[in-house]
Order: structure tokens, then sequence, then C-alpha cells
């Protein structure tokens, strides 16, 4: 199926509006069907199997084709069967005789049709079969944006292990840094018991999250010395950068959001924004909380480690005022009461 029949499909399932066509030689048979069903679907009629194609070739997709198996020229066996290939993603319903009973079975258990209906079909018995097509339909449409979804988050986390080989590359430092803060602000949120997407989203935007260095000389991340205004002005853009390098990927999640908003802090002293409170993404908080305990436990080339105990009391006297209290919470309660080791 082409991209606009997915999306002509996706929408007419989040609007209710789902097209059915009704197929039969009989004028009187079809317009006493969409008198039946008129105001509960968006219901089509053809006269012909032939018809009916062309509509599928060239109109929106339909939720759900229902035919009768006893036609001129080409039969509903044929049709429905010429319909799971053109569009699979339509349930095929078929109208049978008696006379046609094994043939009908035969069509259902080959897989062509969904299911059959006998003629004559009570009005009430078609609008269930309808709506079990149209059930059906929405799983099948579920089914294969969930396998789309899939798809795309792999390519996705694909992209950012390239981008995170990028800096660690230029800077090994920087690199073991955000390989650590990753699995920190995972266990946090973990801790947290955040939405799975959502650690998803934090865990990529971690392994990433200093990627706007690279346009930072190495010679100021590096410097043994207390850096000068100038340079923590540059140094400071890091956040931005980065939101500009991966914003122009079309993620799944909101990572360069959660890159950009890393440094900012509670009570609205952070950077680039000065953003405060909840205006915080959750994930950027939890990200600024394991930044800065990796940050200070870790050794750099211009200072030896401050220590976990250290880094654990930062964050503690300012709880609540940088950092959110309850991701504070839940840093301590993970390395002091549940032993996570950041540094084996």
């Amino acid at each position: 199926m082409n991209d606009h029949s997915q999306s002509s499909l996706k929408k007419q399932s989040q609007n209710g509006e789902h097209r059915v066509l009704l197929v039969d030689d009989d004028p009187q048979i079809l317009s006493g069907f969409k008198r039946q069903l008129k105001g509960k679907y968006q219901v089509e009629t053809a006269g012909s199997g032939e018809d009916a194609l062309q509509r599928i070739e060239k109109e929106d997709p339909f939720a759900v084709i229902i035919s009768d198996n006893r036609m001129p020229g080409m039969d509903g066996i044929e049709l429905l069967s010429r319909v799971r290939t053109s569009s699979p993603d339509t349930v095929r319903i078929m109208l049978t005789g008696y006379a046609d009973l094994e043939t009908a079975i035969d069509a259902l258990n080959s897989g062509y049709i969904f299911r059959f209906l006998s003629k004559p079909c009570p009005p009430e018995t078609l609008a269930r079969a309808i709506e079990a097509g149209i059930e059906q339909h929405n799983l099948i449409l579920a089914e294969r944006e969930l396998h789309t979804l899939i798809k795309l988050k792999r390519a996705m986390e694909g992209v950012i292990t390239g981008f995170s080989t990028i800096v660690e590359t230029r800077d090994p430092y920087t690199a073991g840094h955000q390989e650590r803060v990753t699995r920190l602000s995972v266990a946090i949120a973990e801790v947290m018991n955040v939405d799975e997407d959502r650690i998803a989203a934090l865990r990529l935007a971690a392994m990433v999250h200093d990627i706007g260095k690279i346009y930072v000389p190495a010679d100021f991340l590096n410097k043994p010395g207390k850096l000068s205004d100038v340079e923590y002005s540059i140094l400071w853009t890091h956040p931005t950068i980065g939101r500009d390098i991966l914003k122009s990927v079309n993620f799944v999640w909101p990572i360069s959001e959660i890159v950009m908003q890393h440094h900012e802090r509670m009570n609205g002293s952070g950077y680039p924004k000065g953003l405060s409170g909840e205006d915080i993404m959750l994930e950027a908080r939890i990200l600024s909380v394991a930044d800065v305990i990796d940050a200070m436990g870790s050794h750099r080339p211009y200072r030896p480690s401050l220590g976990m105990e250290k880094a654990l009391e930062e964050i503690e006297s300012k709880r609540g005022s940088h950092f959110d209290s309850n991701v504070v919470d839940a840093c301590i309660r993970l390395i002091r009461e549940e032993g996570f080791q950041l540094f084996e």
C-alpha cells in the first residue's frame, strides 16, 4: 500500500468515517443495502467486479468491501482475490447463495475473504458483519503502524549511535561521560516508573546530550585552568547547537528538545532559555541530575574526581532550587540504598 493509502485509512479510522464498497450486478439490491446503511458509513456501490476494481484503484481506499459472488464477467471470488493484492488492508466479505456455499468456504479458508454472508441477508446481519469488518480493518491498520513505528525507532537508534560515535572520536572523555550519563539517567527513570516510551527517548537523548560540543574548541574542553567569560559563553552554546544538529532529523521522540534543556534549572537560573519548573521536560530534568553526578564523580583533564559523595551532596543541597526534588530523591535512593555503581 502506498503512503497516500495508508494516510487515508488512518484518517478514516480517526474520524470514524469508514468507506464501505457494495458490489452487486442487481441495482435493486444495491439500492436496498444503501438505504439500510445510510448514516452509518460512507457507502459506495459498484455494479460489477470490473467497476469495483477501477474505483479501488482510483479512489481513496475502502475499509470494507462486500461483493456478491455470482456476477456476469468477473465473479466475487476473482474480485476479492484481486482486491487482496491491490488493497490488502481492505477487509473482504462475500455474499453468496446456498448453492455457492462450498465455494465460499474454500475462499474463506484460502484467505480471500474475511467472512461470507448467505443471501438473502437480513439488515441486522449485514450491519454486524460490517462492524466486524471495520474492527478487523482497524486491527490491521494498527498492526501496520506498529511495525512501521518499530522500524522507524530502530532507524533513529542507528542515527543516534552514529552521532555518538562522532563525539567519541573527537573527545574520549565526553564519550565515556555520555555512556555513564545514559546508564544513570535510564536507571533513575526506571526508579521513578517513567513510561517506557519516554525512557527510550531519554536514553537516546542522553547518548548525545553533549553533541553540541563538537563545535566547541577542544582547548576549552580540556583547559586545566578556569575558563574566561568568553570561553564560558562559547561553551554555553552547546545545548543550542546540539538541538540544531538533532532537529534536522525527524525523530519520533523530542530528542532535540531534551538535549537543549539539559542545562536548564528549576529556579530558572540555567541556560540557554532560562526555563523553570514544569516548563522543563521531565527527561531533561532527569538528564541534568545524571549529568552533574557523573561530571563531579569523574576524572577530568583539568581536575581529579571529586567523588560520588560530593556529587550526591551537590544535588541534595540544590534539591528543589536547581534540580527536580523527585529526581534527586530517586537518584539518591538508587545509589545509596540500591547500590547502583556508576563507575565500575
